[in-house]
């Protein structure tokens, strides 16, 4: 009544931030009733489909649950029955007449389109005439069509859209920069810590439009939206309640839904699943994914820091898509959406590295720092290497970012970004280095095996042959690829040609030794203690070498990086190679007297020349690693 007469004075100016506010709620609810009305139609296609439920999105927008409604639902003839389907679909027509309401009071032009097109749409549809409704008439009741043909929810875009600039323009007041009406003094804390977050990243977007923000009071909830970006469909609405935090997202891209739930996982708050709710025109696939979360806390200091949480993400979604389809061009999809998040925690973002150019900025890097490593259409992960080109790509947007916020030229970031490619491909000896100590750790792991069974020899215990012989030869084999692997990346690298020489040295150790490990199957079960122990000593002489020319290898991967130390302990380890393997001659020169002096038999006599001398081969081979390796240590030296 009050209205009325308000209305009839002709002063309805001041009822209209009220009325957006009940129009805005309307949208609320429409949107969710329409979820509702799509997924009895699909609960009546599939009824034994996965339980749809869509309570937690019904309480967020002050209605009761209606999952009873969509649990009903069923096939009669060539319609869709349910219970209460009549009152659902007066209840649509009666929130998309609030939200007219609300336009026609701000914006009379527009306001009248949208109600011919509502009366139109009422004309021809029988919504709300009863419990049963065609099933393609939701369909065209819940579309967006992209052939001209209007749609009850594209009108309830094209007022959702008009509501928010009424709101903007017809706001009662500004609290930290959020358009807001029908707020009390204490609702103002929760929306400044929104916009305390928001406010943080917002120049992370730098030119793009988007993140303006709208807040209401709706009974006992505050309501905060947030456009984000353009898409018609991507939206944020935050609802804060006594108690409790909902946050309902929409976005039309799956991936970028998840990544921004990713972003709070540090608050205990519970997402719903992601719903898939058909829209044609929005987006690729023509969907849009539907997700709810809740927090529920009382302690206020924990709601401003999630609120605070939620603003300062958004910036983040912003051309997220973009920015992951560019970086999966350079290293796997996985790769790329850790990428962003890393730049969305660290408050980097992607936005700059796409105003500079995103795919053309690295491009331009590797012309220009690596002609003829990097070649066309080459991942970056297949030449650095994953960890190496994920902490590049990360550079790449952390400068971009710099670049831009400290209003540097593009030339100057340029080179920045190719300076940092040249340091990783630098680094890239000390990956060539890191298969070599795989190799050489490969290489002690049959020479343990071997002493192992000499230790078993001594103790009179039996050891699995077969089993000694079968895993030396797998290694052996794991060895070559290894090594071939090794080969095709000095190539590829340009590296220089000392590495490939320590990977044929190790190699041709591991060779020996699996050889050893096979003579070592061969023992006879009693072996003399004379000449075990020359040959135990062998084995500890070959574990030792393959421990030095792993750690050796390790210690020269940071040579160029200008460690004194490192040299020094690859040098040591070179010289310590050396040592090892006089011993091992001294060792092998034993068995072989023991064995002419002695009396063994023809089988004893030569499985312990030829282990013996399979080891000494092994220590031989060690040794010539370690020369290579000097001189590999002392050439980065003298650069």
């Amino acid at each position: 009544m009050k209205t009325e007469i308000i209305e009839h004075l002709g002063e309805s100016d001041i009822l209209l931030p009220a009325l957006i506010a009940e129009a805005l709620r309307a949208n609320d609810r429409i949107k969710v009733r329409l979820s509702v009305l799509q997924a009895a139609a699909r609960h009546a296609r599939r009824p034994d489909g996965p339980a749809i439920t869509l309570a937690d999105e019904c309480r967020s927008a002050g209605l009761e649950p209606l999952d009873g409604l969509i649990a009903a639902a069923a096939p009669s003839q060539d319609k869709i029955a349910a219970p209460g389907l009549k009152d659902l679909g007066q209840a649509i027509w009666d929130d998309a007449a609030a939200m007219l309401r609300g336009v026609v009071a701000g914006d009379a032009e527009t306001g009248a389109t949208a109600q011919a097109r509502l009366e139109a749409l009422r004309a021809a549809h029988t919504l709300g005439g009863d419990d049963a409704l065609a099933a393609d008439e939701i369909a065209r009741l819940t579309s967006i069509s992209d052939q001209g043909a209007d749609s009850l929810h594209r009108l309830v875009m094209d007022l959702h859209k008009a509501l928010n600039q009424l709101a903007t323009e017809h706001a009662e007041e500004n609290v930290a920069g959020a358009h807001v009406f029908g707020l009390r003094p204490e609702d103002h804390r929760p929306v400044e810590a929104f916009m305390r977050g928001l406010d943080a990243t917002r120049k992370l977007k730098f030119d793009h439009p988007g993140l303006g923000t709208n807040a209401a009071r709706t009974g006992t909830r505050i309501t905060i939206q947030n456009d984000i970006g353009e898409t018609d469909a991507h939206v944020v609405v935050i609802a804060v309640e006594p108690g409790a935090v909902t946050v309902t997202y929409t976005d039309v891209h799956l991936a970028r839904a998840k990544f921004f739930t990713g972003l709070t996982r540090d608050f205990d708050i519970q997402w719903s699943g992601l719903d898939r709710k058909t829209a044609e025109g929005l987006g690729d696939d023509g969907v849009f994914y539907l997700v709810t979360g809740r927090c529920e806390t009382r302690d206020l200091a924990v709601r401003d820091d999630l609120l605070e949480a939620l603003g300062s993400a958004l910036v983040f979604l912003i051309d997220w898509n973009k920015a992951r389809k560019v970086l999966r061009t350079w290293v796997p999809k996985t790769e790329a959406v850790r990428i962003l998040d890393w730049a969305a925690r660290n408050r980097f973002g992607h936005r700059a590295f796409l105003a500079l150019g995103g795919s053309g900025l690295v491009a331009a890097a590797v012309q220009h720092a690596a002609p003829g490593r990097i070649g066309f259409g080459e991942r970056l992960d297949e030449t650095l290497g994953r960890e190496a080109a994920v902490d590049f790509l990360k550079a790449v947007l952390r400068i971009s970012t710099e670049a831009l916020l400290a209003g540097s030229s593009v030339r100057l970031a340029r080179d920045r970004i190719e300076a940092e490619l040249a340091r990783h491909l630098e680094r890239v000896e000390a990956t060539l280095l890191a298969i070599v100590v795989r190799q050489a750790g490969l290489a002690r792991e049959i020479a343990a095996e071997i002493a192992n069974a000499i230790f078993e020899q001594q103790a009179g215990r039996p050891f699995d042959r077969a089993r000694l012989a079968t895993r030396a030869r797998l290694r052996e084999e794991k060895a070559d690829r290894i090594a071939v692997d090794a080969r095709q990346k000095v190539v590829r690298f340009g590296a220089a040609p000392g590495i490939e020489r320590l990977a044929d040295q190790v190699e041709e150790a591991v060779d020996e030794l699996e050889q050893g490990a096979f003579v070592a199957s061969l023992l006879p079960t009693v072996l003399a203690a004379d000449l075990l122990g020359p040959l135990a000593d062998l084995c500890a002489f070959a574990v030792q070498g393959a421990e030095a020319a792993a750690s050796g290898a390790a210690a020269a991967a940071a040579v160029p990086e200008g460690h004194q130390v490192d040299s020094e302990d690859a040098l040591a380890c070179a010289g310590r190679l050396s040592e090892l393997e006089h011993a091992a001659d001294t060792a092998e020169r034993a068995v072989t007297g023991k064995v002419l002096q002695g009396s063994f038999d023809l089988s004893t006599s030569l499985c312990a020349l030829d282990l013996a001398r399979a080891l000494e081969r092994a220590t031989d081979r060690f040794a010539g690693f370690g020369y290579q390796l000097r001189n590999h240590v002392l050439a980065n030296l003298a650069v």
